[in-house]
């Protein structure tokens, strides 16, 4: 299996930033660390060994980025306002600096986000703000709505990162054509903490004609890495 680790100075973060890459074809998909974690992590956690046949094969590959979370969502030091800025920047390092990568590596018409727990927010949010870049996305046990990190502060760029406030007043044919012809995809589990968040969710994507597929899965699975390498092998 192709296995590549890349290094650089992001000029939409000021810092440097590492990602792991997997596979050498196929659909590219970015995936999205949990909560403040790093590029390494959906090796370390079995992830990639759960889809390595079609990473193998040329079916799938995957670019393993690293979280600002710490300095964004989790940064209880800063001011809120300061936090959302700070995610916004992050968008900007994936949308350009690396895309640029991924079209470099892989010229698939597609490109799919993924990611499980706080990873899945990161992949819906991005998904269904650019659904003009991103053709998919895969949450495993996301949460959607992360008012609660920010103590009642509200203003127009916390409204359009958060999909279940803005995707139901969205009326721009714009969106709506581009996310009728992407696949979307959220999974959860009868014991996932996030379960009610999936199908909020899903309920607002339908009720503005946005296919989307919600599995609940049974057999006891929750908000786990084994669950989540079960669904990896699944969608993938």
């Amino acid at each position: 299996m192709n296995r590549e680790y890349h290094k650089w100075f992001s000029p939409a973060l000021g810092r440097e930033m590492e990602l792991l890459i997997f596979g050498h074809g196929g659909m590219p998909a970015i995936i999205f660390p949990t909560s403040q974690g790093r590029f390494y992590e959906f090796e370390d956690r079995g992830m990639v060994e759960a889809v390595h046949r079609k990473i193998h094969h040329g079916q799938l590959q995957l670019f393993c980025v690293d979280s600002v979370d710490a300095e964004s969502w989790y940064n209880r030091g800063a001011p809120p306002r300061w936090r959302v800025a700070r995610h916004l920047q992050y968008e900007q390092y994936i949308l350009k600096e690396v895309q640029a990568l991924v079209r470099q590596k892989n010229h698939a018409p597609q490109l799919a986000l993924s990611g499980c727990s706080f990873g899945g927010f990161h992949a819906v949010s991005m998904a269904l703000r650019h659904p003009d870049v991103f053709t998919g996305m895969l949450s495993m046990s996301g949460a959607f709505d992360l008012s609660g990190f920010l103590h009642g502060y509200y203003d127009q760029d916390v409204y359009l990162l958060f999909p279940t406030h803005f995707v139901p007043n969205l009326h721009d044919p714009w969106y709506l054509d581009r996310f009728r012809k992407n696949v979307y995809v959220l999974a959860t589990g009868v014991h996932d903490q996030c379960w009610d968040d999936n199908e909020k969710l899903a309920a607002v994507m339908r009720q503005k004609g946005i296919p989307v597929r919600l599995d609940v899965w049974g057999d006891n699975t929750g908000h786990d890495w084994p669950s989540w390498q079960r669904m990896a092998a699944e969608y993938f």
